[in-house]
């Protein structure tokens, strides 16, 4: 294979098989988030007159921010994986030169041949486990999946090898990623105020997405201790009927101090967040019933957790779970490796400033 040609399709090949597990997010309409631009200044160009009216690119700017942030932290996206991908590739042109070998002879020895290829059993497990998602009989995608499996082990390897790597030859990051202004202080958290790296947590109690993330938070916060704070903000969507009740319940529980309680109560029985199992829920966990009752009856955080969905839609979020690392948006239920791979390099800016 050629040299490049080996390397190069390390990272496609991983997604090569997305299509059958490309669903991540619970997702309101596009046309339904506009957002603020904040301190992102575009200028007064004026990009059209109407009636001897102006119309900027200030006011256009306002108008489409969702879409326009969209597209910005796309092109940042591309640029960081057009950056991993060359930096890898230096990397291991170095390291083969100095074994005298050639870059593809390196990288078969040392990633391509340390991979055994998945055995039937391995591709049968991986099509039970996603055959619902998968929608296609096992013989048509049996390739596809061994492939994926090949891949993905390779890419763990080759990885971790560019990591070691990075350590050996010196390595610095110089593209600024894409960060927005968002408020941590006020919400319900976990992990130190003075944290180096804050998460902060957009979710909806009725999406099923959002609980299949918990385990990943819950991997970050055991695996980094005190370097990470985790904070909840809610953003119940309307095609949910029962996340809004849930947001309140979780809030009245947190003038109770058991609101980490209620958050795992809420997502273990996502299907019983009816207004009386809320109560019920909450007697399970021995609040003060006669208090959390009154709290849920009277609608009192209503308002604030209407003022968190407007907070997340003001920031670009269309969809839940949608996290910001630092001011760093990732969308979607995203596995514990993307969240690390994230915090290890807010950690690394940290430690480099």
């Amino acid at each position: 294979m050629n040299n490049m040609k080996s390397i190069r399709m390390m990272i496609p090949a991983l997604l090569g098989f997305a299509l059958l597990l490309s669903s991540t997010a619970c997702s309101v309409p596009e046309a339904a988030v506009y957002a603020d631009r904040g301190d992102q200044e575009s200028g007064d160009q004026v990009l059209a007159v109407v009636g001897g009216v102006e119309i900027t690119e200030t006011e256009v700017a306002e108008l489409m921010a969702a879409p326009l942030r969209k597209v910005e932290q796309d092109r940042y996206n591309l640029l960081k994986q057009g950056v991993d991908q060359l930096v890898a590739e230096r990397l291991l042109e170095l390291e083969a030169k100095k074994r005298g070998l050639e870059l593809d002879e390196f990288v078969a020895q040392e990633v391509e041949a340390k991979v055994a290829t998945p055995t039937d059993e391995e591709v049968d497990a991986f099509y039970e486990e996603r055959k619902a998602r998968i929608r296609q009989p096992k013989e048509e995608v049996a390739g596809q999946i061994r492939e994926y499996l090949l891949s993905q082990r390779q890419g763990e390897i080759h990885s971790q090898l560019v990591a070691e790597l990075k350590e050996e030859y010196g390595y610095q990051l110089m593209l600024e990623p894409i960060r927005l202004t968002v408020a941590a202080d006020g919400f319900p958290a976990k992990g130190p105020v003075d944290a180096p790296v804050t998460i902060v947590e957009f979710s909806d109690f009725e999406c099923p997405y959002c609980s299949r993330i918990n385990p990943a938070l819950d991997q970050v916060m055991d695996n980094y201790g005190d370097r990470v704070r985790l904070v909840f903000r809610q953003f119940p969507l309307s095609m949910h009927p029962n996340a809004q009740k849930a947001a309140e319940a979780s809030l009245c529980a947190d003038e109770q101090g058991k609101f980490w309680q209620m958050h795992d109560a809420l997502f273990k029985e996502q299907r019983s967040l009816a207004v009386e199992q809320l109560k019920e829920k909450a007697a399970r966990l021995e609040l003060d019933t006669v208090a959390f009752n009154e709290c849920l009856d009277t609608s009192r955080h209503a308002d604030a957790v209407i003022a968190d969905f407007q907070a997340g839609s003001d920031l670009g979020v269309s969809g839940t779970p949608a996290l910001f690392i630092n001011g760093r948006f990732l969308s979607g239920a995203q596995p514990y490796e993307a969240l690390a791979k994230v915090i290890d390099e807010e950690l690394a800016m940290k430690k480099d400033s």
